[in-house]
């Protein structure tokens, strides 16, 4: 039986106008995000989320994204359809430029210009919606 569930993470532009992405284990890139925890809201779950997976806590909140449905991304690295998650997605802004992740299965974090963030994420529905987000991140990018 598919088990639905809530996800929210958010599109980190730093001073430079580039994008954070957070590595997992088994080469799997993604926006740094994660399931709602108790009655968390979208937002809550995004700042926390952050927080976790890529150490940064100074974000400014420009713009609710929108939200898209997708698969788990299972062992195998295909859509595992035991699990379909509602990705609510945030834009912020941050000064900070070092990261530590505090989750252990978080293996890499590098930062990407905002035109080259879709094709280094795994799962082709995240490419999807980063690039059809890309004029909206591109307008609060502090360098265009």
């Amino acid at each position: 039986m598919m088990k639905e569930t809530q996800s929210a993470g958010g599109i980190i532009l730093n001073e430079e106008g580039k994008v954070l992405l957070v590595e997992q284990r088994r080469g799997v890139w993604s926006l740094p995000k994660g399931h709602l925890e108790g009655k968390e809201t979208p937002l809550e779950a995004a700042l926390r989320e952050i927080d976790e997976e890529a150490g940064i806590t100074k974000l400014e909140l420009k713009k609710e994204l929108g939200c898209y449905k997708r698969y788990k991304i299972g062992k195998d690295g295909k859509d595992d359809p035991a699990e379909l998650k509602t990705m609510h997605i945030f834009l912020f802004t941050t000064p900070e430029k070092k990261s530590k992740p505090k989750d252990r299965t978080i293996v890499g974090l590098e930062w990407f210009r905002p035109e080259d963030v879709a094709k280094h994420l795994t799962h082709p529905k995240d490419r999807a919606f980063v690039e059809a987000a890309l004029p909206v991140i591109k307008k609060y990018s502090p360098r265009v």
